[in-house]
Formats: C-alpha cells, sequence, structure tokens
C-alpha cells in the first residue's frame, strides 16, 4: 500500500499535463482567454466608444499570432495527447481495480462487523426487557433497542456508502483527468459509463419498485392484452391502426391534462374540465353547423352563421371558445388566488354553474354535426397506404396535440412563469418571500387552463356531435393521467412529458380494455385501481421525503 499512489499523484501523468500546457498556453489557452477579453471589451459600457477601435484591434492582432502558434503546435497536440490519454487509461485501470478491491474488503468487513454488532444488541436488548420490573421499564428497554438497531443500521450503511463512493470518486478522477489530457473535451463512451457508474451505485430496488413500479405493472397489463387478443378473437391488438386510432382518442384529452397539470403542480386540481369541454364544444358546433341549427340558447335563435367566410367562422369558433373558458377558469381562478378556497370547491362551483347554463340554455338538444368540408380539413385522416393487407390512415388531430405538448413543455421549462409555479407550488409562503407574486401565478395557471380546455374543446367538436354531456368524466381522466405522469398533488414535482404519457397510457387502457370486449363498467373499476395505486405511491414518497 505504500507505492500506491493516486491518479492525481502519477508522475507520468503530472508530465503529460505539463507538456501538453506549454504547448497549448501559447496557442488553444490562449485563443479562448482572447476571445473571452474581446466579449467584455464589447460589453462593457466604461470603455470610451472611440478607444473600443484600437483595444480589439490589439487583442485581434493577439489572436491572430495565438491561432498561428496552436496551428504550428496542432498535430504535434494531436499526437501527445493520444499518448497521454492511452497511458491514462492503462494507469487506471489498475488504479480503480486496486481502489474497487480495496473498498470491497472494507464493506465486506463493515457487513461482518454489522451482523455481530446486531447480535449482541439484540441480546443485550432482550435481557434488558426480561430483567425489567414494570412495565414502563420494558417499554423503555423496547424503544431503546429500537433506537440502538436504527443507529447501528444507520452507522453501517454510512461507511458502505462511503466506500462506494470511493469505488465511483475513482471512475470520476478517470474521466477528468481525460477531459484535461484532451483540453476539457469529453467523451461519450466515458460520460455514459460514468452515467452507469452513478445510477449502479444509488440504484435501490425498492426505491426502482416505488418509482416504476405502477409502470411495470401498466406494460405488463398491455403485454397480456397484446397476447390475450388474438386467442379470444379479437384480433392483433398492435397494428398501426390501433395505435393511430389510440393517439387520435389521445389528442384532444392530451389539452385537458395539460391545463390540469398546471392545477395539480400548485397542489390543487379541477373538477370543471368536463363541463368546459361541453361549452366549448357546443359553441363550435353552434357556429360551424352548415346551415340553420334548430338548437336556441336561452330562446335565442335559431343559429346560422352561414353567411360567414369558413375562415372567419374557424377563428370565430375557436377565440370564442377559448375566451369563454378562460373567463369561467379565472373566475375559479380569483376565489382560490385571492381568497385561499381550495381548488377543488372554486372548479366545482364552475362546473355546476355551467352544466346548469348549458342545460338549461340547450335544453340537452345535440348542436349537431359540423360542416363536412372542415370537419375532414381538421378533424380527418390522412391515407398513408396499405400495410400489411390494412389501410392505414393518420389522424390529422395529432398535429395540434403535439404543438400544444412542445408549448406547455416550452412555458413550464424554459419561461420564468414556469420556474414560479414549481415555486408557488413547492412553498407557496417561500416563493412569496422570495418576491414571486402567488397570486398572479396562481391566476396565469389557472388562465393557461382556460387556454388549453379552450382549444381542447374547440376540436372534441369535430370528433363527435357536441351537446350539454360532452366530455362527461373528462375532469376524471385528465387527473388521472396526471397522476400516473408522476405530476403530484402534494405540489412542486412533475413534468410535462409525465402528463402526457400519462395520456396516452390511460387512454391506452381503455381502448385494451374495449378492445377485449370488457364492460365498461368494469373498466371504471381498473381506472379507479390505478388511480388509487399512483396516488398511494406518491403519497409513500412524500412521506419518505418528509
Amino acid at each position: 500500500m505504500a507505492e500506491f499512489v493516486t491518479l492525481q499523484e502519477n508522475p507520468k501523468i503530472k508530465e503529460y499535463q505539463e507538456k501538453l500546457h506549454g504547448l497549448r498556453s501559447d496557442g488553444v489557452n490562449k485563443i479562448a482567454e482572447i476571445k473571452q477579453a474581446i466579449a467584455k471589451v464589447k460589453k462593457n459600457p466604461m470603455i470610451e466608444y472611440d478607444n473600443k477601435p484600437q483595444i480589439l484591434s490589439d487583442y485581434k492582432k493577439q489572436l491572430e499570432e495565438a491561432k498561428a502558434v496552436a496551428k504550428k503546435n496542432e498535430a504535434q497536440d494531436k499526437i501527445l495527447t493520444k499518448e497521454a490519454v492511452a497511458y491514462a487509461n492503462l494507469a487506471a485501470k489498475d488504479y480503480i481495480k486496486t481502489v474497487d478491491a480495496t473498498e470491497n474488503e472494507k464493506i465486506k468487513i463493515e457487513k461482518a462487523n454489522f451482523d455481530q454488532k446486531i447480535r449482541k444488541i439484540k441480546a443485550e436488548g432482550k435481557a434488558r426487557i426480561e430483567n425489567a420490573k414494570s412495565p414502563s421499564e420494558k417499554e423503555t428497554a423496547r424503544y431503546e433497542l429500537k433506537t440502538s438497531l436504527f443507529d447501528e443500521k444507520n452507522r453501517s450503511q454510512t461507511i458502505i456508502e462511503r466506500c462506494r463512493d470511493a469505488k465511483k470518486q475513482a471512475f470520476t478522477d478517470h474521466v477528468t483527468i481525460n477531459r484535461g489530457l484532451r483540453n476539457e473535451k469529453s467523451s461519450f463512451i466515458e460520460d455514459a459509463q460514468l452515467g452507469f457508474i452513478n445510477y449502479k451505485n444509488s440504484f435501490k430496488l425498492s426505491k426502482f419498485f416505488l418509482d416504476n413500479g405502477l409502470y411495470i405493472a401498466i406494460a405488463i397489463f398491455f403485454v397480456v392484452c397484446i397476447i390475450i387478443a388474438p386467442a379470444i378473437g379479437a384480433g392483433n391488438l398492435l397494428t398501426l391502426p390501433n395505435i393511430f386510432t389510440i393517439l387520435e382518442q389521445s389528442s384532444t384529452r392530451m389539452f385537458y391534462a395539460l391545463g390540469v397539470a398546471g392545477l395539480i403542480l400548485l397542489a390543487g386540481t379541477d373538477l370543471s374540465v368536463g363541463r368546459m369541454v361541453a361549452m366549448g364544444s357546443v359553441v363550435t358546433g353552434l357556429i360551424l353547423h352548415p346551415g340553420t341549427n334548430i338548437v336556441k340558447f336561452f330562446n335565442m335563435g335559431p343559429w346560422n352563421f352561414t353567411a360567414l367566410p369558413m375562415g372567419v367562422r374557424l377563428i370565430f369558433a375557436l377565440l370564442l371558445s377559448i375566451l369563454l373558458c378562460t373567463a369561467f377558469c379565472a373566475f375559479a381562478g380569483v376565489f382560490t388566488a385571492k381568497l385561499k378556497i381550495h381548488p377543488f370547491i372554486s372548479t366545482l362551483a364552475s362546473q355546476l354553474i355551467i352544466y346548469g347554463l348549458l342545460f338549461f340554455g340547450t335544453t340537452g338538444t345535440p348542436v349537431g354535426s359540423i360542416d363536412s368540408s372542415v370537419k375532414d380539413l381538421i378533424g380527418g385522416r390522412w391515407v398513408l397506404g396499405i400495410i400489411n393487407g390494412e389501410l392505414v390512415t393518420f389522424p390529422k388531430l395529432i398535429i395540434p396535440a403535439i404543438i400544444a405538448i412542445i408549448a406547455a413543455w416550452f412555458i413550464w421549462n424554459k419561461t420564468t412563469f414556469g420556474k414560479n409555479m414549481y415555486a408557488v407550488g413547492g412553498n407557496s409562503e417561500a416563493a412569496s418571500v422570495s418576491g414571486i407574486s402567488v397570486f398572479w401565478v396562481t391566476m396565469g395557471v389557472f388562465i393557461m387552463a382556460g387556454i388549453f380546455y379552450g382549444c381542447g374543446a374547440f376540436l372534441e367538436a369535430f370528433r363527435a356531435n357536441a351537446s350539454a354531456g360532452t366530455g362527461q368524466g373528462y375532469e376524471m381522466d385528465a387527473i388521472a393521467a396526471c397522476v400516473v405522469g408522476g405530476i403530484s398533488f402534494n405540489g412542486g414535482i412533475g413534468k410535462i412529458g409525465g402528463a402526457a404519457i400519462g395520456v396516452v397510457i390511460f387512454t391506452s387502457l381503455t381502448y385494451c380494455l374495449t378492445f377485449l370486449h370488457i364492460d365498461t363498467n368494469l373498466q371504471f373499476v381498473f381506472k379507479g385501481l390505478i388511480i388509487i395505486a399512483a396516488v398511494a405511491l406518491d403519497s409513500i414518497k412524500y412521506l419518505k421525503r418528509k
């Protein structure tokens, strides 16, 4: 062990580092320094405008000189770098092997010591319990035994974790040295290996099943469905037409999930989604109906918008759907943001109001179909051709769903508003102290939800004849999709990609059950089990963090 040296202390590697530094100091390193200096001069308002050209000119001369040096040393740099990395890899192989053997031996010894100490603690604790003279003394002895076992387990785990960290650090040192030898250029293979080692060292089976158990169960369910379907005469489930049908059914639901996802991120929910869908769809159906619609709204009508150009009607229907959904969402949002009323209550009130207005205003009568010319334009399909003897068509509604996902992802991840959403959802009081307006963030999330609902409701009208009953139960599907997708009801946790995947999973589940001729009522049982499982797992993770 006396001859054992770390990679950083290896004299040969140090020699290579010094030689490479000498080659690069007046070349590539100088180029980087000068470029930084030029950028600072350009941005520095303290330097007089007339002096900047002369300063920049001097730097450009130095830059050309550095480039000449770099070009001169380029060939020698490449040869020396290749040689240095090859030696470092060879030295690292022995170094890592030695570290692994040393730390594995420490882990082995610690595990043996742990078993001995546990047996000793249990024996001593049992003796104290048996010798206790009163119930209170027995209870104290049991508590002390439990505490001692817990402390010993934590102590042993800490030592083992340190040993694992030491093994990981050995490879990290190797990667760091190689990057330095390559002038901070990374290697895909090294980065992949480092990622694998980090994952392996942090991997815990219990945590893996806690994080992915539900997805594994759902995946097994889908595999079983795929196997069973041909056996019962239902046909092949895994075909392109079926996949596109699932995606088409997911397309409009995607908007509702993206909207409610923001509210769940704020530790809230939305029970008005289904009524929003009905409202927007009815409005769209009325405007885009081919001729006079028999439906009267609050005894106003009959409606006929055919005098307007179709483009104007489309824009009008979309904007009106968004406006109405946004208005009712903002209505619920004010009570939540200002009066701290839970979204469960405020959106429940919105749901009942919209429900009453729609059924009273339309008497529950469907508004009829949309003009066929525009229905196919937006809600139709593109023919891809005959594949494996089947006509394959691509649903057009998938396109706006993809656009919605991209827009939501951008808002959540690339804007200040998105970052504030996470902050408010995680801890609204801390967010307020840090200068974030909780009121406007909450209102913004409600308004954003209304926009998504309005767009989704507009597109929903292209799938079926709209009525006051359209969208029944959609709020449950949207909420379930978000929960399955990993957006926590505890707030501040979740990704927009999770919500999107959740929609596809939940729609696929429903489609599979229908494909297998499972009764519609029994499908609610499956959905309920998945929802309670997802929420239970999320609660367990939350309790563990606490």
